[in-house]
């Protein structure tokens, strides 16, 4: 799996750094997505998954190593 974020689209809910906190985590100045674990170990996909499902702004994209 790889994930991919949209810093443009990000509007800091923070919902991806609650739920993979491994993987993702949020600038300090204004909140903005900061991708920690571009390619995540397969115990974290379930929760990367999920925090793309989330995302408010839609600002996580997954790409599947199998497509």
């Amino acid at each position: 799996m790889k994930a991919i974020v949209d810093e443009a689209k990000c509007c800091g809910a923070g919902q991806c750094v609650l739920i993979a906190p491994e993987v993702f985590d949020q600038r300090d100045e204004d909140g903005i997505v900061v991708l920690l674990e571009p390619e995540p170990a397969e115990d974290q996909h379930t929760a990367v998954r999920e925090a793309a499902a989330v995302c408010p702004a839609a600002a996580i994209r997954l790409e599947d190593d199998d497509a």
